[in-house]
């Protein structure tokens, strides 16, 4: 059961399912990233929505030429001396001069907006401040969904999913917090392929496949 529970949790956990992928799709990402910056001496990273536990066993952090700004609602405390922390909205980077960020990077953030307004505000605000992006959210067409852990319930009413998380032990073998599911069930919108081309429509795919089908995917412009 324990196991189970483990690969059930979420992508920060090691050894998860989440974590797994996650690692892969790192490693494509590292690799077009320095094709792309190998000669560049100081890089500059907008992490929208990263945090510290993200970054800090990378090994693009043993390179002191790179430096990272995480951006989210609320500062947060980091003591990486290449990571810096600070307030703001993935829907409003005026804080940001065009093309300030050699690269912007974010992690299953853009499907968190509520409306599909919201995540065409954050798409255009990447394209603008960053000279380079890439942006993974799950695919909604997947059969599991990725925050509860439970087939097919994207596409279930929110007074049901809020009552299966705070209920019962289904999602991730744990009871939710009745607050904390309740904003999961009001901001999660997963967008489709269709959408993120429309969002990022010079972005290249790239594609995390089970069983045949597509788990996420990562738009950039590598």
């Amino acid at each position: 059961m324990n196991k189970i529970k483990l690969l059930l949790s979420t992508s920060n956990e090691p050894g998860s399912w989440g974590s797994k992928f996650r690692a892969k799709r790192f490693m494509f990402f590292e690799q077009a990233f320095w094709s792309a910056f190998k000669d560049k001496e100081h890089i500059q990273i907008l992490d929208v929505g990263g945090t510290e536990e993200y970054w800090k066993d990378k090994s693009i952090l043993n390179s002191e030429k790179v430096h990272i700004t995480l951006l989210n609602l609320h500062a947060e405390p980091v003591s990486l001396p290449q990571l810096r922390s600070i307030a703001g909205d993935a829907t409003d980077l005026s804080q940001f001069a065009d093309q300030s960020f050699d690269l912007v990077f974010s992690n299953s953030v853009i499907e968190h907006l509520y409306t599909f307004d919201n995540q065409q505000k954050m798409a255009s605000e990447i394209r603008r401040v960053g000279h380079k992006y890439f942006v993974q959210t799950p695919n909604k067409y997947f059969f599991f969904e990725p925050h509860y852990a439970l087939p097919f319930f994207q596409f279930m009413p929110a007074p049901f999913v809020y009552f299966v998380l705070t209920k019962s032990k289904l999602s991730r073998l744990h009871r939710w917090d009745p607050q904390q599911a309740r904003s999961y069930v009001e901001e999660i919108r997963l967008l489709s392929i269709t959408e993120m081309k429309r969002l990022f429509p010079e972005g290249k795919v790239y594609r995390e496949k089970f069983l045949g089908m597509d788990k996420s995917f990562s738009l950039h412009n590598f």
